[in-house]
This record gives structure tokens, C-alpha cells and sequence, in this order.
């Protein structure tokens, strides 16, 4: 039986980025570079105006002042999209609106508002320094310039960056379609009343959401009755999917046939357990390039399998860079105390930044089938084999599952 660190290993060691494609700027949002990406351009590719107001000679407001203001002969108007057709020279102005191009002479430009406006003229009460108010030719892009780098996801930012430096397609690794399958007799819809012996898929509902989180496409099965003819039927339509992702039906009871269907469909099995708690019966097979995990039904369990093990491997095949979550130190305020075996045990906390640094508490009963442990869960405490107490305040490794909050 692997640790949680070896059967990670184990994953990762068999899951390779897939394909990139080449796909346009709208269609990329959350996927990985699978290239560096680099400006084809200057941004902006000429010095312009900043403001509205008027291109100006900043020597000759030298002097300005409300006892002396200055006026200067104004030679057009210069909108944006349009080209200066004269030069500024001495004791003359330009009006611009920002994002024009700056003419020839100009140095700086005087905003519209500390401005006053005669026919021909424009008089002006403020100083300025040489280059007030433009945006220079290359401050933001310069051509050749990094923008992202291979195995980035790429933001909102990034694609605006992209566009301005020219960049209308990205080579980026496609997101991986994920067959989510729930099984048991039990279970019923959200929808449903719950009758004698039943309960709702709360599995279906939190394993998609965190599939989706990551930047894969979930796609859901209707729950699979405890039938092996039926399993083997809905196992075969969700081997077209690129991941294959089970709850429940892999322990040793009567009606957990997954173990055995996966093997005669040929998948190989790489590992099955994991010493860990909770979440300890984790399967996991190849199936040629195709990953399938089996994962437990408890829907605590399931949560936590899908986040340590199913969303590394997930972000590997979509080709990021980053795979694992923040890792921190922090004072476990409630301490906990379990029992000592040789398994590693994920705690739910809560953590928080204090001015001392991390803190952490756990989120109530530890139970894998307390799902409303999981409500204001934001970090995992792992707590090593061999480990039975852990002093109210002693110190604990955190896998950070969203920022902690400033207290």
C-alpha cells in the first residue's frame, strides 16, 4: 500500500501533457501555454498624448504662472487615428486628444482643463516638465519581449496583453474531458425525496464542481445502479472520455464489481489503497493513455481524493506548470488526537494569517461522510504516519486550498 506522497508519484509518473492546438485568443481563457509566448510588437508603437489638451514646447511654459500666464498660437486639431501634419515649434500648441500621435517639436502636453481657449490661441497658467502627459513608443511592449511563459494559465490580463502585442492565436494544451460516474443502489437526485435506505448525490454535484475548478470539462453519467450488466455498459461509454473518474464500488463488498469490470476491459491497475485517512481505498489504472480513478464514496473522502491525487494529475494533462497547491506552516490552535498507525491523516481546517504567521482550526468532526466539514474548509492539515496527538497549538503542514484570510 503506497503512502500519499508515492501513490502521487505513481499518478503523475504516468500522466503526460496531451497535444497542444492551436486556438484563437477567445477560446483560451484558463488553459496552458504550451509555448513561451512572445511580443511581435511595440506597444504603443508611437509616443502619443495621455490626455486631452494640447501638444506643447514644455521650455515654453517655462515661466507660466497665474501672474503670467502663457499663450501659445495653436496650429490644428489632432484627433486619435489621425496624423500630425506639422511640427510644434517655438511659442506654438497642438490640440490632441489622448491616444493621438505626437507631433514633431512636442515634448508634452498641457490638460485640457488647465487650459483657456481663444479663437486662434491657448493660454496657459501652469509650468510643465518635458514629458508630461505622453505614453512613449515601447514603455509597455517592447518586440521580442516574454510575455507568458510555457505551462502558464492564461487570465483575463493575459489575453489583453496578447492582443495589443499582436498575438491572435496560442498554441495551449486543450482541456481533458472527465467521464464522472456515481455508484449505488442508494442513491437518488437532489430533486428527489430520499426514500427508505436512500440519500441524495451530493458526489456527482461536488466532484464535477471540482473538476470544473480546475480547467477540465466534467461530464456526468446517470448514477449507475449496483448491476454489473449495467456498469459494464455506462464503464464503456465513459472509456471515450480522456479521464475516467468513479465513486464508490471499489471496496470489498458483494456489489463492488469496479475492481474486477476495469481489469476485464483491460485497464491495468497501478496501484489500489492508499495508507491514508480518510479516503484509504483509491484506485487507479492506465488504460492505455486513458487514467481512471476509482474513488471512495464517502463524500468527504471523495473530495479530498479528488483534490490530493485527480486535480494534480488533471492540471499535468492540461500542461501546467504548477501542479500542487501551496504548502505552509501553521499553529493548530484545537490540536487533535487520533490514533497511531501507519497512515497519514488529512484534517479539514480553517486557516488564517496572523501576525505570527498561519494559524488553523480544524472545521469540526472529522467523519468522511460529515460533508458540512467541508463548508468552510480552505487548507488541509496533514498530520504524518505514526503522528496520534498534535498539541492544542503545535505546528502542522497545510495544503492551502484558497488564500487564508487576514484575521
Amino acid at each position: 500500500m503506497p503512502t500519499p506522497a508515492e501513490a502521487l508519484a505513481l499518478i503523475l509518473d504516468r500522466v503526460a501533457p496531451r497535444s497542444p492546438r492551436r486556438l484563437p485568443l477567445e477560446a483560451i481563457l484558463g488553459m496552458a501555454a504550451a509555448e513561451d509566448l512572445v511580443s511581435t510588437a511595440t506597444v504603443p508603437p508611437f509616443t502619443n498624448s495621455a490626455m486631452d489638451g494640447y501638444a506643447v514646447r514644455a521650455m515654453d511654459l517655462a515661466d507660466a504662472s497665474p501672474e503670467q500666464p502663457v499663450r501659445l498660437r495653436v496650429l490644428g486639431d489632432l484627433a486619435a487615428g489621425g496624423v500630425p501634419l506639422s511640427a510644434v515649434g517655438p511659442g506654438e500648441a497642438l490640440r490632441i486628444m489622448t491616444g493621438a500621435p505626437m507631433p514633431e517639436g512636442a515634448d508634452s502636453v498641457v490638460p485640457v482643463e488647465d487650459t483657456t481657449r481663444g479663437e486662434d490661441w491657448v493660454e496657459t497658467a501652469k509650468s510643465l516638465r518635458p514629458g508630461i502627459h505622453i505614453r512613449l513608443a515601447g514603455e509597455d511592449l517592447r518586440a521580442g519581449q516574454l510575455l507568458v511563459k510555457a505551462g502558464q494559465g492564461l487570465r483575463p490580463g493575459d489575453l489583453g496583453v496578447l492582443a495589443a502585442a499582436g498575438i491572435p492565436t496560442v498554441s495551449v494544451h486543450p482541456r481533458v474531458r472527465v467521464a464522472v460516474l456515481t455508484t449505488g443502489d442508494e442513491l437518488v437526485d437532489v430533486s428527489e425525496e430520499p426514500g427508505p435506505g436512500r440519500i441524495r448525490d451530493a458526489n456527482i454535484h461536488a466532484v464535477c464542481a471540482q473538476v470544473s475548478a480546475c480547467g477540465a470539462i466534467p461530464a456526468p453519467f446517470p448514477r449507475v445502479p449496483d448491476d454489473r450488466a449495467t456498469l459494464m455498459g455506462v464503464l464503456r461509454q465513459a472509456l471515450e472520455a480522456d479521464v475516467v473518474l468513479t465513486t464508490g464500488g471499489i471496496s470489498v463488498g458483494d456489489y463492488d464489481f469496479m475492481k474486477a469490470m476495469l481489469e476485464e476491459l483491460g485497464a491495468e491497475r497501478i496501484f489500489w489503497k492508499v495508507a491514508q485517512k480518510p479516503g484509504g481505498p483509491l484506485g487507479f489504472w492506465m488504460l492505455g493513455s486513458r487514467p481512471i480513478f476509482g474513488i471512495p464514496g464517502n463524500p468527504v473522502a471523495a473530495m479530498l481524493m479528488v483534490e490530493e491525487y485527480v486535480r494534480p494529475a488533471l492540471r499535468k494533462l492540461m500542461g501546467f506548470a504548477k501542479l500542487h497547491r501551496p504548502v505552509a506552516q501553521a499553529r493548530l490552535e484545537d490540536g487533535w488526537t487520533g490514533r497511531t498507525d501507519q497512515r497519514t491523516t488529512f484534517l479539514r481546517v480553517v486557516a488564517r494569517r496572523e501576525a505570527d504567521g498561519l494559524h488553523a482550526r480544524t472545521t469540526g468532526p472529522q467523519g468522511s461522510a460529515i460533508l458540512s466539514s467541508m463548508l468552510s474548509v480552505n487548507a488541509l492539515a496533514v498530520i504524518p504516519e505514526g503522528v496520534a496527538r498534535v498539541e492544542p497549538g503545535g505546528t502542522v503542514q497545510l495544503h492551502l486550498t484558497e488564500e487564508a484570510e487576514d484575521h
